[in-house]
């Protein structure tokens, strides 16, 4: 038998439901406002001791797109969801540590009163239901998002959502919050990092919980669903869930019994990309198990990955086997040399004119893997301080050094040797040196895969800004140290204030180390974590006789009492 409190409740739904019908039009959870239009506005939110994404705004645009067009389908034109992306990242007044006072509320409402205190409401659309979306930066508390790694008293340790070896959103650090102001009429939304900065399946349903749904007083329904308000996030992307039909009807939605299945939708709806192998391990050739519409005909398939979060997005094409572009099943992603997170973005384009696109991530090897790589100092204070203004930097040309180098040809010092597959070892020897085919003449970005042969010490790039020649110094041995810094800097060799003091390399463990140099700046990191920036005039950089070579244009490596394997060395230039 009901007692009072269901008979309340259900008065309560009854009555919710007639003024819906009554007012002819979808409204809010409590039937207060009307969602017929509904404005969000979509914050990217910086804390003021961090560097933006340089890519951030394509990341904000898929999710908007994403969630408009998922959006556009379940409501079938009775709400019009518009979003409206700021054009500048909003950058706090707080530090990371001045926002994470408290828990995970007080670091939602002091984000949300920050931002929402910068609009001028009275320039919004007045019919329209407003919502501030707020696209975080930064965790409820320090998680390193693209590795999922959380620091305890015993390390590095994986924090994230595993479901059948597939990656989907929801770290306990992440902190995604969002509420709904009945009486002021508008709602609010946080999607922490976590939530959407690296692109897990399912990611998409987690902007639109908290961006869309929470923000109109959409609850998780009962029972639990695979539905966008429920479990969805868990279980795909958000093309793959739906809108609870029961809370749609509360809503005040109206069914269309008439409606035909359209074949502009299948796309969006039928388009999956899952990595295969799911946990592929290093060597492995990883593909995009691609699901399509069956009466699809491809126009164009390309994927992306990215092993860095701040890094390149390097490109593969897909290959047909006839003319008919009708069986394309799967896209090559290539292999991964190390254990390592992966990106990935996959788009494609139908001749009818339909296209989609899908972001995802895997990891090569396993999460234990992956957080025993405790070498890295992923949470360490220097990895979160912002970096110096540099300008941008975009790849017009790419080369790949090892194919290019002969040699029998190079000037080099030491005795270098070639192995199969256009790996070079380096002497163990004081001040090896070798120079590179490449030459730039403007900024570029120097992609290495290196990997000791012995216990580690110093690795050269030897570098050019402008007319000047400097080096990166790069894991250098003095004591207990490790030491890494540009040389030299106003005449300073390590030492200076660029030094950084933190183990980088493994004996036999191979790491990406990402050097980009524009115009006025240089950045470095390793296996994802910033370790140098530095932004200044040319004239400020100089090259010590110790490493000089004989061509002064020249870019080139050298190694100090360490023998390096160099797997792989990949210049990006922007000219």
């Amino acid at each position: 038998m009901f007692g009072r409190r269901q008979w309340g409740l259900l008065a309560f739904l009854i009555a919710n439901t007639f003024v819906n019908l009554v007012w002819g039009e979808v409204r809010t959870w409590d039937s207060r406002h009307s969602i017929e239009k509904i404005d969000v506005r979509v914050v990217y939110f910086v804390p003021n001791d961090r560097q933006p994404l340089t890519d951030w705004r394509r990341r904000v645009d898929y999710f908007c797109q994403r969630i408009e067009q998922f959006h556009a389908q379940e409501y079938d034109g009775q709400s019009v969801l518009t979003t409206t992306v700021e054009a500048e990242p909003f950058v706090s007044k707080m530090s990371t540590q001045q926002l994470r006072v408290g828990d995970g509320d007080a670091i939602f409402f002091r984000t949300l009163r920050e931002v929402d205190a910068s609009f001028d409401w009275d320039e919004s659309d007045s019919d329209a239901f407003p919502i501030v979306l707020v696209l975080s930066e930064i965790n409820w508390r320090p998680l390193d998002d693209f590795y999922r790694l959380r620091q305890t008293d015993n390390g590095l340790e994986f924090e994230g959502q595993l479901i059948d070896s597939q990656h989907f959103p929801g770290a306990t650090s992440g902190g995604a919050r969002a509420t709904y102001l009945s009486r002021e009429g508008k709602g609010w939304g946080l999607v922490s990092a976590d939530g959407w900065r690296v692109p897990y399946r399912g990611s998409d349903c987690v902007v639109y919980h908290e961006g869309v749904g929470h923000t109109i007083g959409l609850p998780h329904p009962e029972p639990g669903n695979g539905s966008v308000m429920s479990f969805g996030q868990y279980r795909g992307w958000i093309s793959e869930s739906w809108l609870d039909k029961d809370q749609k009807l509360r809503l005040g939605w109206q069914p269309n019994e008439s409606k035909e299945e359209n074949s502009e939708d299948n796309l969006f709806r039928q388009f999956r990309a899952i990595p295969n192998p799911l946990e592929p391990k290093s060597g492995d050739e990883v593909f995009l198990k691609l699901d399509l519409p069956s009466d699809a005909v491809v126009q164009s398939c390309v994927a992306e990955v990215q092993t860095d979060v701040r890094g390149p997005w390097l490109e593969s094409t897909a290959s047909f086997r006839d003319e008919s572009r009708t069986d394309l099943t799967s896209i090559s992603l290539g292999r991964f040399d190390r254990k390592t997170p992966v990106s990935y973005r996959v788009n494609v384009t139908l001749e009818d004119g339909q296209s989609e696109e899908l972001w995802g991530y895997f990891q090569v090897g396993a999460p234990q893997e992956i957080a025993s790589l405790n070498h890295r100092s992923v949470l360490s204070d220097e990895a979160a301080q912002k970096p110096r203004e540099s300008s941008s930097f975009s790849v017009k040309a790419e080369s790949d050094q090892l194919e290019a180098l002969d040699l029998a040809e190079v000037w080099k010092q030491g005795d270098w040797t070639v192995e199969e597959g256009n790996r070079i070892v380096s002497p163990k020897m004081y001040g090896a040196k070798i120079e590179l085919p490449g030459k730039v003449s403007g900024p570029y970005r120097l992609i290495a895969i290196v990997e000791p042969l012995d216990a580690p010490n110093g690795l050269i790039l030897g570098s050019r800004m402008g007319e000047s020649r400097f080096v990166t110094l790069l894991n250098y041995a003095q004591g207990d140290q490790s030491l890494s810094a540009l040389e030299n800097v106003d005449g300073k060799n390590v030492g200076n204030f660029t030094t950084v003091n933190r183990a980088l390399f493994k004996t036999g463990q191979l790491s990406q180390i990402v050097l980009t140099v524009t115009d006025d700046a240089v950045s470095v990191s390793v296996d994802g974590v910033p370790v140098v920036e530095w932004s200044g005039k040319a004239t400020d950089l100089s090259l010590s006789d110790y490493w000089r070579t004989p061509d002064q244009s020249s870019l080139f490596l050298g190694t100090y009492d360490c023998r390096y394997r160099f797997h792989r060395v990949t210049l990006q230039t922007s000219k």
